[in-house]
């Protein structure tokens, strides 16, 4: 029964990491700068689900302590973009994102010394495997940055380790046992609408930022995003986080941009190598190895 109840929620992990693959293309449909895509993303996702959860007729206040967690999984989630587009500036998308998906080495680590988990020599073998994987398909750059590099890599090992407790925090917000435990939809919605705040502060500090949205197809787009990447995807991972190991999850999230990948080719047309499509492969024979192999 465990068994099945494992393998239901890494197929909700799975569908979720799939859904949110998506935004990448709402993202360069939004005619937006990073930071304000985001934004918008977890406002209108946050909206959408406090409205969702009003009219479940769920409850949004267990006092201040209900909200502890939330706050955190929304400052580690801001955190990370934060840190991500700030590697970028330093070292170009293709190693920002390797970088950013290390989350599942810092996920694997986390979970061994903070939740006692064991890891199965197939999931020793699914990790690094995954990465190179990724490593493949979003080519680097690497030495074409001179000094700036070793900031740049600063940024992203701090982007993968705030997602990495990101997906911790937020699997420890759907635990059983907690006395104060919100609805999956309220739950999520706490955390888009503290991560929203937050970024908002990143908008207004931020030199050459605003809030003002061009036109209305960025507009279709960003509250696709909120739509797509925070009702839909996120919610289903976090629905799913709980029955999963940590570290299985954490290398399950990267189907997300191998599959991000799939559609650049897919919607942009974007210019592809063998070896790019080898990398996919890879990436998905390594989730595959990790979800199927048996914790000894």
């Amino acid at each position: 029964m465990k068994r099945t109840a494992s393998l239901r929620a890494f197929g909700f992990i799975i569908l979720g990491a799939t859904i949110v693959s998506f935004t990448s293309v709402l993202v360069e449909l939004a005619n937006t700068g990073p930071t304000v895509s985001a934004f918008y993303r977890m406002f209108f996702g946050g909206v959408i689900l406090m409205g969702i959860s009003v009219l479940r007729s769920d409850r949004l206040w267990f006092g201040a302590k209900s909200l502890a967690i939330p706050f955190l999984c929304g400052l580690f989630f801001s955190l990370d973009l934060f840190f991500w587009h700030r590697s970028i500036m330093y070292v170009g998308p293709g190693l920002a994102t390797i970088l950013g998906n290390m989350q599942v080495f810092f996920v694997a680590l986390l979970a061994v010394w903070l939740l006692k988990e064991k890891l199965s020599w197939q999931l020793m073998i699914a990790i690094p495997t995954a990465v190179v994987g990724l490593f493949l398909i979003v080519r680097t750059g690497w030495g074409q940055h001179d000094g700036a590099i070793k900031l740049g890599v600063l940024y992203g090992l701090l982007t993968a380790l705030a997602y990495a407790l990101y997906i911790l925090t937020l699997r420890k917000s759907r635990s059983e046992g907690n006395e104060t435990r919100l609805s999956i939809f309220a739950n999520m919605g706490w955390i888009c609408l503290i991560s929203a705040f937050l970024l908002g502060i990143t908008v207004i500090v931020e030199p050459d930022a605003g809030f003002a949205i061009p036109d209305l197809q960025s507009w279709a787009a960003l509250l696709g995003l909120g739509i797509v990447g925070q009702v839909f995807g996120w919610v289903l991972i976090s629905k799913g986080l709980p029955d999963v190991d940590a570290s299985v999850a954490g290398l399950a999230i990267l189907l997300q941009p191998a599959l991000a990948f799939m559609w650049d080719i897919l919607f942009f047309n974007r210019p592809t190598t063998t070896l790019e499509y080898i990398g996919a492969a890879i990436v998905l024979a390594g989730i595959y190895i990790g979800a199927t192999g048996k914790n000894e």
